[in-house]
C-alpha cells in the first residue's frame, strides 16, 4: 500500500479543503489518504473552533481513510517545527510515499529548490539572512530577501505566501527524513490564505471563522460541506482562553516564560508588563507585535505558557519516537488501513491506556495532548472525551 499524506488542521474544514482532498485521490496514485491534523490548539496559537474528533469525522467524510492528531508540542509551534514534526510522524509510517499540500503558486520543482537553499545556507545566503535579522525584519521576511539577493527571485516569491511557507517547510522535512517521497502542491481555489472577505463558495477559514464569531452563519452555507455546517451551527466561545493566556503570562515565573520556544530577546518581559497592564488578550497581542514579533509568535508563546510546553519539551520530542494517535478511520477501511500503520516503530493509541507502553520522551509529549484536551473542555464549558480514543466512520 502507498500511502500520501496531508498535514492539517482543518479549523473549520471547508470546500478549499475538500478540493484539495479530491485532487490528491485523483492525481497522487496513492492507494490511502492519510491526514495528519492539529488536535484542539493550532499552529496560530488559538483554541480549535471545534473538537479535534469532530474535526477528523469531518475528514473522513470528505474523503481521507484515517486521520491521526499532530501532537500539541508541534501543533502550536512555528512553521519550521510544526512541519518538521508532521513529517516526522508520517516518515515513521513505512508505506508513506507522497504528501500533498495547498499553495498558492509554485510547482513541485520550484519549492523542492527553494527548500534545498534555504537548507543548505550558502556563504551568501547566510550573510544577507544575518543583515536582515539585524534590521528587525522576522526570519520569514529575512529569508525571503536573502534568497532574492542571491538570484533566486522565483524562490523569494514563494516566501511571500503562508501556504507556500509551510510547503517548503514540509519539503526542508522530508529532504531531512523521507528524501525519496514524493510531493504534490495544489493550487488553492478562491480566497487566499487569511483572506478575511466571505466569497460565494471558497472562503478561507479566518473568514469562515470571523463570520461564526459574529454570529452570522449564512454566509457561510455555501463555503462548507453540509456534515460540517450542522456542527458549525453548535460550535462554543473560545474566550475565556484569551483569559487564561493573560492569567498564564502574569503567574508564571519569568524564568519559566523565558523557556518557552521564541520567547527571547527581553520578549517575556514584554509580555508580562503588558499582563500587568491590560486583562485584554487581544490589546496584549496587538501591542506586543512588530516587525519582527509577528502576532501569531505571541499567540503562540502565550498558547505554550497555557499548556506547558516549552522548548525543552519541543528538542525532546522531535528526537524520539512518539506514537500514533489515531482520532478518525474509514470504518470500511479499517482492516486494510491499521495493519499498515501498525507497522510503525511509533506505538498506535486506539483507545484509553494504550500510551501506558511509551517511552518517558513520549509520555511527557502525550501528557502535553492530555492536559491540551482538559484546557479545551474548560475554555468551551464541555466534557472532556474520557474515554474516546479513535472513532470509526
Amino acid at each position: 500500500m502507498k500511502i500520501c499524506g496531508i498535514i492539517c488542521e482543518y479549523n473549520p474544514f471547508h470546500n478549499g479543503h475538500a478540493y484539495l482532498i479530491e485532487r490528491v485521490k485523483a492525481e497522487s496514485g496513492c492507494d490511502a489518504l492519510l491526514c495528519v491534523m492539529s488536535g484542539n490548539f493550532t499552529q496560530r496559537g488559538d483554541a480549535a473552533i471545534l473538537e479535534k474528533h469532530v474535526r477528523a469525522r469531518h475528514a473522513i467524510l470528505a474523503g481521507a481513510d484515517a486521520v491521526i492528531e499532530l501532537p500539541a508540542a508541534f501543533a502550536t509551534a512555528p512553521a519550521e517545527i510544526f512541519a518538521r514534526g508532521g513529517i516526522r510522524l508520517l516518515s515513521s509510517i513505512p508505506a508513506f510515499a507522497s504528501l500533498a499540500f495547498g499553495c498558492e503558486n509554485g510547482d513541485a520543482k520550484t519549492f523542492l529548490t527553494t527548500a534545498k537553499a534555504m537548507r543548505d545556507e550558502d556563504k551568501a545566503f547566510r550573510a544577507a539572512l544575518h543583515a536582515q535579522l539585524r534590521n528587525g525584519y522576522s526570519l520569514t521576511s529575512a529569508r525571503s530577501t536573502a534568497l532574492e539577493s542571491c538570484g533566486l527571485a522565483q524562490e523569494a516569491a514563494l516566501l511571500r505566501s503562508p501556504n507556500n511557507i509551510l510547503g517548503i517547510e514540509y519539503c526542508k522535512a522530508l529532504l531531512a527524513e523521507r528524501p525519496k517521497a514524493t510531493i504534490l502542491p495544489v493550487r488553492r481555489r478562491g480566497a487566499g490564505y487569511a483572506d478575511p472577505t466571505m466569497h460565494v463558495q471558497f472562503s478561507s477559514a479566518t473568514a469562515i471563522r470571523s463570520a461564526l464569531k459574529g454570529g452570522n452563519i449564512d454566509p457561510v452555507r455555501n463555503n462548507v460541506p453540509d456534515f460540517v455546517l450542522k456542527d458549525l451551527q453548535n460550535t462554543t466561545d473560545t474566550h475565556d482562553f484569551g483569559t487564561l493566556a493573560v492569567y498564564a503570562i502574569l503567574t508564571l515565573p519569568i524564568e519559566s516564560l523565558r523557556k518557552i520556544l521564541d520567547c527571547s530577546e527581553g520578549l517575556e518581559n514584554r509580555l508580562y508588563t503588558l499582563a500587568k497592564k491590560t486583562p485584554d488578550y487581544d490589546a496584549i497581542v496587538a501591542e506586543a507585535t512588530s516587525k519582527r514579533y509577528i502576532a501569531s509568535r505571541i499567540r503562540r508563546i502565550m498558547a505554550s505558557a497555557v499548556l506547558g510546553i516549552d522548548e525543552t519539551l519541543i528538542r525532546e520530542s522531535l528526537c524520539a519516537n512518539l506514537y500514533l494517535n489515531i482520532l478518525a478511520v474509514r470504518k470500511c477501511r479499517a482492516q486494510q488501513i491499521l495493519p499498515v500503520l501498525a507497522e510503525s516503530p511509533w506505538h498506535i493509541l486506539l483507545r484509553n491506556g494504550d500510551e501506558k507502553a511509551l517511552s518517558p520522551a513520549a509520555k511527557r509529549c502525550h501528557a502535553a495532548d492530555s492536559r491540551a484536551e482538559d484546557i479545551y473542555a474548560a475554555v468551551t464549558h464541555s466534557s472532556p472525551p474520557y474515554g474516546k480514543r479513535t472513532v470509526f466512520v
